[in-house]
């Protein structure tokens, strides 16, 4: 499939330009973004590990393994990562085999496999939490978004599907390729590249924002912005990105697969234990160009400063999280979720995905069990010993 097919069938960015109004950064989305570096032969082929990634803190656990030097130690040596500026972008060299492991939109990986028969395999969550609503100023409530625009990073997101709850419960409606109304209660929502969230919220093309760490951060370094309320105090220890690699390489490279998921697991552990060095690393070997003050925010969130953002206090939910294991559960209710969202694109392919066998058809938590168990066990990761779990999602 060629790039503009693919971004056709996976996203109708056409259609969110349109809408955009000329927000700065719609056409750089659409037309930008391919990697500069391809990295030799696929790891399946005796290459080195190439991954790729979006500049978030979501990415931390795989920035940090390849930093630290975990997937080589594992016998398997691992290209600088790539840096992307937009998701379709990732997703179309993920697929096309140009990158063998990526962190990717968990609701993402569910449209690529359902809808674009894509053979992605999640083999572990990435981080959990880390993600916020953040509005410019004039903006003091929530409702106050009614006749404006709000940006996402991609219809397919968490930040998307939980947006539209936030908005609901606020009794607002948003809206797709449609004027909002502040008489009628809606909301207009654009997708945009993360990166150029920050310059649109600043000159007032969009009222709000809602996407992943250090974006949020940087808003209120620079007092264009606050954050009005944490993804992870609706949706209690979400995942919002996640480790996917193609069924090629678990079938071809296991040992490739289990060095990922050996590596992102340690990092996690390691970032838990120092998230100030964390920051100090991403920031210093260029992973994360954001500045350092940015970045270290976005993982030390202080709780007493958001004290009144918060519902649920004892969730942590302004604090991103590091643990490996997808849980079943999770994935199910995401599938509920993404059906009751509005997007600009195809939604038939939800009514193939049954909730009962979407996890087991979309994941391999064979190798990230293995890492767990080889770390220490789920307590080390402050998981349930069983593995199991009931998702937690409030009231908006």
């Amino acid at each position: 499939m060629d790039r503009r097919a693919f971004l056709r069938a996976a996203t109708g960015l056409g259609a969110a330009a349109a809408i955009g109004g000329g927000i700065p950064g719609l056409t750089d989305l659409v037309t930008g973004g391919r990697p500069t570096d391809r990295s030799g032969a696929p790891v399946a082929e005796g290459g080195p590990l190439r991954i790729g990634y979006l500049p978030i803190t979501d990415a931390s656990p795989l920035l940090v393994a390849h930093a630290q030097g975990r997937f080589a130690a594992a016998g398997v040596p691992a290209a600088r990562p790539v840096l992307f500026r937009g998701w379709e972008s990732l997703a179309q060299a993920f697929t096309a085999g140009e990158v063998d492991v990526a962190h990717l939109l968990m609701p993402f990986a569910i449209q690529l496999r359902y809808a674009l028969g894509a053979s992605v395999r999640m083999v572990a969550w990435n981080h959990t939490n880390g993600s916020a609503l953040t509005v410019g100023p004039g903006i003091s409530d929530v409702r106050d978004l009614a006749g404006r625009r709000v940006a996402i990073p991609f219809w397919w997101s968490i930040h998307n599907v939980m947006l539209q709850r936030i908005l609901r419960g606020a009794g607002l409606r948003p809206v797709v390729r449609e004027d909002p109304s502040a008489e009628a209660g809606t909301v207009a929502l654009v997708v945009m590249s993360p990166a150029d969230m920050l310059p649109a919220l600043s000159t007032g093309a969009v009222a709000g924002y809602i996407v992943a760490d250090p974006f949020n951060a940087a808003a209120e370094i620079r007092k264009v912005g606050r954050i009005a309320r944490f993804v992870g105090d609706v949706w209690r220890d979400h995942a919002c990105c996640v480790v996917v690699v193609r069924q090629e390489l678990i079938d071809t490279a296991p040992h490739a697969v289990q060095a990922v998921t050996d590596g992102v697991a340690g990092a996690q552990q390691w970032i838990t234990a120092d998230c100030t060095g964390t920051a100090g690393l991403l920031s210093t070997d260029r992973y994360l160009p954001q500045p350092l003050p940015a970045i270290t925010r976005a993982l030390t969130y202080p709780p007493a400063e958001h004290a009144a953002t918060l519902r649920n206090a004892g969730w942590s939910g302004e604090r991103i999280g590091f643990a490996p294991f997808p849980f079943p559960s999770y994935t199910a209710a995401l599938v509920g979720a993404m059906r009751g969202t509005v997007v600009d694109g195809d939604t038939s392919f939800l009514d193939r995905v049954d909730p009962a066998t979407v996890h087991t058809e979309l994941t391999d938590d064979r190798f990230v069990r293995r890492s767990i168990d080889s770390l220490g066990g789920p307590g080390a990761f402050g998981l349930p010993a069983s593995l199991t779990r009931t998702e937690e999602v409030s009231p908006a």
